[in-house]
């Protein structure tokens, strides 16, 4: 299922009108080639062309080149484009021998080359300047000290072409020809894919940009030891899991440029690589990207502009249409070892996509700081409730648990909210972040348990609700006055009450309470009659519906504490405030 719905994807993109988005056709891929050697019909070297654009980190221009092959530890050379040291024999590594076998593979894939592309004008020039390489000549050129010391990709241009010579017609007719001629003569079988009878793929290109995968690229389907075999395979790479050469192609091509960092189309969720797209161009397939992935720092509104026309879309009744039957596709890979797994894969309709991003957010939704993201995206989320908010943190298979409540409606893992919990009492703070995923992770667990319980519990609401009779959350906006009180009895403390007690009062609150609100009366003291007797009033409502201090607070219960501390504080803040949310005097 998710190798057709790549080799679909593909058929698709490859007869895409935009060049930027068509894929290359079989026998070619799109490659990053940073440097250009422009040379004359004779061979001589007339200039060196710089692709790379872009800041601290210039990203070369891609390129339609023949297909790379996939290396490992021998000598293997890519046909019209590779390292320097391939492609003109220049040792930068301290190992002669080694680039001298390099240097003959690259010379020998262009001789194998038939013979209409022998006669063409642009590989004459190759043969040309590659049979009186000047290394004075490429010294005068400014970048060529750099090219020395990365050992860069590099390819070659006719003068007076725009394409390279790898893509001038003879050769492209020549390498088409090639890779028909070596399907003739490779194994036939059934493919699993496309079901028709074609030349079996013996190993399957390198999946590359996997986050913690080998940057060498990793694969979805291999097997390298007999007992992975199947009986009757043993020895035959692909025979196991027979794919045909063009599906091969047609899914790691399709694969690859959605794993590109640029692809508008990918994001990462805690370990998990996750990628977005639809059986039919459709404008969600990039607006997913955007809304659940970090905002660029040069467009900070990218990711809330993309949640509003995904709220828009589900709201402006094109759901309905047969528009909204289109599938989408949202599939997770995360590394394993020299091999890739699949974390999650989920095909849905766009209209439930679009109806359970909408609620998503809406779960998350609460009162939030001037400089709060209004719509978090999933790696802050996840980083919050990670140890130091490190991405590498974050427990293993958690980003795909959540990606899998997200869409598909069901309530989000109790790792979750465990995590988020856990890191609210080990730092003693309940961030913006944690305060957004408790409060979505209860309102989930809310709402299904109301489907088989009677009378209905009234979920959370974004801001503070003073009618909110839970113990937990009480408590929570209880310890909030009180830091309050005693923030402005004492001007710059270096700690609060919340730094030595937050831990104990959302878990034990009969610890802690009694302490607290015999010192609270030494704080109101330093206060004026006005804000003395406001907080007086605001403690009173509060503990109007707490009839004891509970022993012991479940997990759920701490969640409900947070989330009332956090909305009592986040209403101090807020103007103008109601004697309920703690009014100055």
């Amino acid at each position: 299922m998710i190798l057709t719905a790549l080799l679909d994807l593909y058929e698709r993109r490859m007869r895409d009108p935009d060049p930027a988005r068509r894929l290359a056709a079989p026998g070619f891929e799109q490659k990053g080639i940073p440097f250009i050697l422009e040379l004359d019909h004779a061979g001589n070297l007339i200039n060196i062309t710089d692709t790379r654009s872009g800041g601290k980190k210039p990203v070369a221009q891609s390129f339609l080149v023949p297909q790379g092959l996939k290396k490992a530890y021998g000598v293997a050379s890519n046909l019209l484009w590779d390292t320097v040291e391939y492609t003109m024999g220049i040792d930068t590594r301290g190992n002669p021998a080694r680039v001298a076998g390099q240097y003959a593979a690259f010379l020998a894939r262009l001789h194998a080359l038939p013979e209409s592309a022998q006669q063409d004008p642009g590989l004459i020039a190759i043969l040309g300047f590659l049979a009186r390489i000047d290394i004075a000549h490429l010294a005068t050129f400014p970048m060529w000290a750099g090219i020395l010391e990365a050992n860069p990709l590099i390819t070659f241009r006719l003068q007076g072409d725009l394409d390279l010579i790898c893509q001038r017609p003879a050769i492209v007719a020549a390498i088409t020809s090639m890779s028909a001629d070596e399907d003739a003569t490779t194994a036939r079988g059934i493919c699993l894919v496309t079901g028709n009878l074609a030349p079996i793929g013996r190993l399957h290109t390198a999946i590359k940009n996997v986050w913690g995968a080998q940057s060498s690229g990793a694969n979805i389907v291999s097997f390298n030891k007999d007992a992975y075999c199947s009986f009757g395979n043993n020895g035959k790479q692909g025979a196991n899991s027979p794919v045909s050469e063009y599906a091969v192609f047609a899914y790691t091509t399709a694969l690859n440029a959605l794993l590109e960092k640029n692809s508008g189309q990918r994001v990462q969720v805690g370990d998990a690589s996750t990628v977005f797209w639809a059986e039919a161009d459709h404008a969600l397939e990039s607006l997913v990207a955007d809304a659940f992935g970090e905002a660029p720092k040069d467009d900070p509104a990218r990711g809330t502009s993309a949640v509003q026309r995904v709220f828009e879309w589900a709201q402006s009744g094109k759901a309905t249409t047969l528009d909204g039957d289109t599938r989408f596709f949202v599939l997770g890979l995360a590394p394993n070892a020299a091999r890739i797994s699949i974390r999650f894969w989920h095909v849905l309709p766009i209209r439930e996509l679009a109806t359970r991003m909408t609620q998503h957010y809406l779960d998350l939704e609460i009162v939030r700081g001037k400089f709060d993201a209004e719509y978090p995206s999933l790696f802050r989320l996840l980083s919050a409730c990670a140890t130091q908010g490190k991405a590498e943190n974050i427990p293993p298979n958690l980003g795909g648990e959540v990606m899998r409540s997200v869409l598909t409606g069901s309530p989000y893992p109790a790792t979750l909210i465990s995590a988020a919990i856990r890191r609210c009492r080990a730092e003693q703070d309940v961030t913006y972040h944690r305060a957004a995923v408790i409060k979505a992770c209860l309102n989930r667990s809310i709402r299904a348990g109301n489907l088989s319980t009677l009378p209905p519990q009234k979920e959370f609401t974004a801001m503070l609700d003073p009618d909110n009779q839970s113990t937990a959350y009480r408590l929570g906006r209880l310890f909030a006055v009180l830091e309050k009180i005693q923030e402005e009895a004492s001007p710059g403390l270096n700690a609060t009450i919340r730094d030595r007690y937050y831990g104990a009062a959302s878990s034990t609150p009969v610890t802690v309470f009694t302490t607290l609100l015999r010192l609270h009366h030494h704080h109101l003291g330093k206060l004026g009659i006005g804000r003395r007797v406001n907080m007086e009033k605001l403690i009173g409502e509060i503990m109007l519906h707490i009839d004891q201090f509970p022993a012991q607070l479940p997990l759920a219960e701490q969640g409900r504490f947070a989330i009332g501390y956090y909305h009592q504080r986040q209403a101090f803040f807020s103007k103008p405030h109601s004697p309920e949310e703690g009014a100055s005097a």
